[in-house]
């Protein structure tokens, strides 16, 4: 018997879409290096990119460009030796375990196909967010080692996101503060660091590098070229494993498989044996968090920097956009710039921090639209391993932190009991993410802005509804006044989705509403992101692996396209939202049921 989908209206042959999607050469080779496996493809006609496949390559060599480069870094560093009390690495210290990081990022081995590296969805051109333009323009998550599992959420930026606190519910304002990833799951409660923690999510996510077991990690680092480094810096001996023979067989199968029956602990490994391997998973992370703190990814090198240090002068359209940052567009009561926020006049106050982070660590819901080319939705059918990875189709909803306090489906298991009763005054909260570096891009294509220009498409909040900077400022300037009762690809005759129609948010719980209809005019949302732009690190000096991108930039043309510009870039590649039922009871039936019921 053949299986067939119907979403949206669309009835599709399960068989049948793979061979509309994906010609039988990429297919073929993908498979070879899946050892056999069949891809995983569940998706109507057009949600998939036609040139994912491709695109995945071009990633990877570019992954194994920088894993090289830092190889060859690593080998030109000074010898080191150790004093002090406590014992220090001296001469390159700091550097060799920024080193270490990079090469642990970079590594594709760190998967159970050896084809995904932590770098695989964060490059150094895009801000260390999503490398391909047209996944960012369509399923907005990438797939990870089994293909074509994917995500649910736009790959978050490594930049700056080192310096957010351990999550912590502060009382007296009855908000929370910190974490890392976009529902603030890696809260930093074990290494007192959310960053590190953070580097331990995707090594074992089922949609992402895909470890079935955490000690997969330290078991592939006993072969990896840059073992004798950590042994140099975590101790001689701290990889000294027995693992049993099973290891590499497990290890070589992707997290969620039937076969494991739900463990997260699947190697059979001694006490004494699994706290070296966890050991280990904590250096892990502290790893990759010192590369990720370094300059070469958190670097304070933009035009802003400079501008507060008096070494450049904003062009006329920048420092408009930077009083309106501070003024009428409100956007510094949450991307805090060091100074004052005055809606009702000019902020006249001078900065009192010269590295202003451009975030406050908190979380709001902006009342964003549910997306329905985000190809979560479509995962609700078993994959040759027998995993399901959403087994609710469109009956999810993305409540953010509030599911995660919920130690809820899609999240973590939240650590502290005592945070489970707010979960209800949360959903639909994401991180305040930092704006620096939201307009990065390679330099073969200088901007996020659709037109005459060749241009790299990003995708922008959590689940990549915004494709461009002046849709996001529009957003936040029209929500209210444009608000329809549809769903996205259900904008009434007469408006244009995104530019006189916005949908109705996904969770309208919780909704932050000091934006929504701010009266900007169309000159000033475009000084507003001309400001953003002196965000992007790399102006006072060169910013590291900027060269390695090897795809190809975006182009259309205005009199051609109707949807060449940045107010309506993406909305040729619209999908209307099928008729949307009940959110799961699994996801928002779960004590404390959310406040206000969500449909």
């Amino acid at each position: 018997m053949k299986r067939t989908t119907s979403i949206g209206g669309w009835t599709i042959c399960a068989a049948g879409i793979a061979a509309v999607l994906l010609s039988s050469g990429p297919v073929a080779a993908q498979n070879a290096r899946n050892k056999g496996t069949p891809s995983y493809n569940p998706y109507p006609p057009g949600i998939l990119p036609g040139d994912l496949n491709s695109e995945l390559e071009r990633v990877l060599r570019e992954v194994d460009l920088v894993e090289g480069r830092a190889l060859a870094r690593w080998h030109a560093l000074a010898a080191s030796g150790v004093r002090g009390q406590p014992p220090t690495l001296q001469n390159t210290g700091t550097e060799l375990i920024e080193t270490l990081g990079e090469l642990m990022n970079f590594d594709r081995n760190m998967s159970p196909n050896r084809n995904e590296a932590c770098m695989s969805c964060h490059m150094p051109y895009s801000g260390f967010s999503g490398p391909i333009p047209s996944v960012n323009l369509t399923i907005i998550a990438y797939p990870g080692t089994a293909h074509f599992r994917v995500g649910k959420r736009v790959p978050q930026r490594h930049t700056y996101a080192p310096f957010f606190p351990v999550l912590q519910y502060n009382q007296t304002q009855g908000l929370f503060f910190g974490g890392n990833f976009f529902d603030s799951r890696a809260t930093g409660f074990l290494l007192r660091n959310p960053d590190a923690e953070q580097a331990q999510g995707p090594p074992v996510d089922t949609q992402e590098m895909g470890f079935p077991d955490a000690a997969c990690v330290a078991f592939r680092l006993t072969t990896a070229a840059y073992r004798p480094l950590f042994e140099q810096i975590w101790g001689a001996g701290s990889l000294n494993i027995k693992f049993p023979k099973s290891t590499e067989a497990i290890c070589d199968t992707p997290g969620g498989a039937s076969r494991f029956h739900g463990s997260a602990t699947p190697i059979p490994l001694t006490a004494e044996d699994r706290i070296k391997a966890n050991e280990v998973y904590g250096h892990w992370g502290q790893s990759i968090d010192s590369y990720e703190q370094s300059v070469q990814v958190s670097s304070f090198s933009s035009k802003f920097d400079a501008f507060l240090a008096g070494k450049y002068k904003m062009t006329a359209d920048e420092m408009a956009g930077f009083k309106l940052f501070n003024g009428k567009g409100n956007c510094n009561s949450c991307h805090l710039d060091g100074r004052g926020t005055s809606m009702s006049g000019q902020d006249i106050s001078v900065a009192a921090q010269v590295n202003p982070l451009f975030t406050c660590f908190g979380s709001a819901n902006e009342g964003v639209p549910l997306n329905p080319r985000d190809a979560f939705y479509y995962q609700t059918t078993a994959d040759s391993y027998g995993f399901i990875a959403n087994p609710y189709g469109f009956g999810y909803r993305d409540l953010g932190l509030g599911t995660f306090l919920r130690s809820g489906f899609g999240s973590g298991p939240n650590p502290n009991s005592m945070w489970n009763k707010y979960a209800p005054t949360v959903d639909g909260q994401m991180q305040v993410s930092t704006a620096r570096d939201v307009a990065m891009t390679p330099a073969q294509c200088p901007t996020t802005e659709a037109g005459s220009t060749p241009y790299f498409q990003k995708a922008f909040f959590h689940n990549g509804y915004i494709k461009s900077l002046k849709q996001l400022v529009h957003f936040y300037n029209t929500r209210d006044k444009y608000a329809y009762p549809v769903t996205s690809g259900h904008c009434p005759p007469g408006t244009i989705e995104k530019v006189t129609c916005w949908p109705m948010p996904e969770v309208k719980n919780n909704i932050d509403m000091t934006s929504g209809n701010l009266g900007l005019t169309d000159k000033e949302e475009d000084q507003i992101v001309a400001f953003l732009r002196t965000l992007t690190d790399g102006f006072t000096r060169p910013y590291p692996n900027m060269d390695t991108f090897t795809g190809k930039c975006m182009i259309c043309d205005p009199a051609k396209d109707p949807n060449c510009s940045p107010s309506r870039q993406g909305n040729g590649s619209l999908i209307p939202t099928p008729p949307l039922p009940p959110c799961a009871a699994a996801i928002c039936g779960v004590p404390p049921v959310p406040s206000s019921p969500i449909p």
